[in-house]
């Protein structure tokens, strides 16, 4: 029976993870956490490699293959995976449920008839399915969207248009493979595991405490804020982001759930790299709700070339 620690003060979730679940031994020093905030734009992420190991976000794995990435969005974890990268490095999806070959024929085959069925496959933007070859499990995620939708053209314009579409999509698992379902690795205070529900930053940086057990943590590309009126991300406007001419999207939870964070490992250093970290902006500012965490630090990427 494995036996786990209450979270208490100085005494990190990291004692509540079970070593068979993938905890590592030991520590390694400094783990990089990539976002895909503009402020990294042009930062050349490979030259990390050598100081401590890389966890990336989403679509990060369309530019540079980091040692471990983590989604929580379904779209992109099924391109993701069809991409190949869970055959490469370690995966954190969120809802990663394999279920075994012969259950596809009650789940998706029973559902439609088999000429709907080709009908949704031909169109290729409903029903998103890999190759089965000899997998002998597989991931479903589908997702039913109804009702009216607030569209914004290529010339920032809006129109509302009704919507009726269903999505599947479908990941054979392939050998070798280091896919793992968040529902598997995220523990409460009590020890019971639970997926936190958290965005994909904070909860790959969850899977970076969890796998390495690192004295610094270091935050790249994520910015929180917006410096201007508009989205900042660097894949906007790409399939599964939304367009670039989308509002901000509200910081708030990634501000709370990365100070949880920063709470359940108080001895962790946690740096949230900025540009130029003098306050010329949102996205260069120190923030307000960490202003009473001791164990955040802010620098900008001269410090990070020192480091290289």
């Amino acid at each position: 029976m494995t036996r786990f620690s209450i979270l208490k003060p100085g005494n990190p979730m990291i004692n509540i993870l079970p070593k068979h679940l993938g905890g590592h031994k030991g520590r390694t020093h400094r783990v990089f956490c990539i976002g895909n905030g503009e402020s990294r734009k042009g930062f050349d992420l490979e030259r990390l490699r050598p100081l401590g190991h890389i966890y990336g976000c989403n679509a990060l794995h369309r530019e540079f293959l980091p040692d471990v990435i983590t989604s929580v969005d379904h779209g992109m974890i099924h391109e993701i995976y069809h991409a190949g990268i869970a055959q490469k490095i370690p995966c954190y999806f969120r809802d990663f449920t394999k279920v075994p070959a012969p259950m596809y024929h009650d789940m998706v085959e029973c559902q439609v008839s088999p000429g709907e069925l080709q009908k949704l496959r031909d169109r290729g933007d409903v029903f998103i399915e890999n190759e089965r070859g000899d997998s002998t499990e597989f991931v479903l995620h589908g997702a039913a969207l109804k009702g009216i939708a607030d569209i914004i053209l290529k010339d920032g314009s809006h129109k509302k248009r009704k919507i009726d579409h269903t999505t599947i999509k479908v990941s054979w698992i392939k050998k070798p493979d280091f896919s793992n379902s968040l529902n598997d690795v995220m523990f409460e205070p009590n020890g019971k595991k639970r997926d936190h529900g958290w965005a994909c930053g904070p909860s790959a940086g969850y899977v970076s405490i969890y796998r390495d057990k690192p004295e610094e943590v270091y935050l790249i590309g994520h910015d929180l804020y917006s410096h201007n009126e508009k989205i900042n991300n660097l894949y906007k406007s790409t399939k599964h982001y939304v367009s670039k001419e989308t509002s901000p999207t509200p910081a708030v939870n990634w501000i709370n759930q990365w100070k949880t964070l920063m709470d359940w490992y108080p001895t962790v250093k946690f740096y949230k790299v900025n540009r130029y970290n003098d306050s010329r902006d949102k996205v260069n500012q120190h923030i307000k709700e960490w202003r009473n965490v001791p164990n955040i630090h802010y620098i900008d990427y001269s410090t990070i070339d020192n480091l290289v």
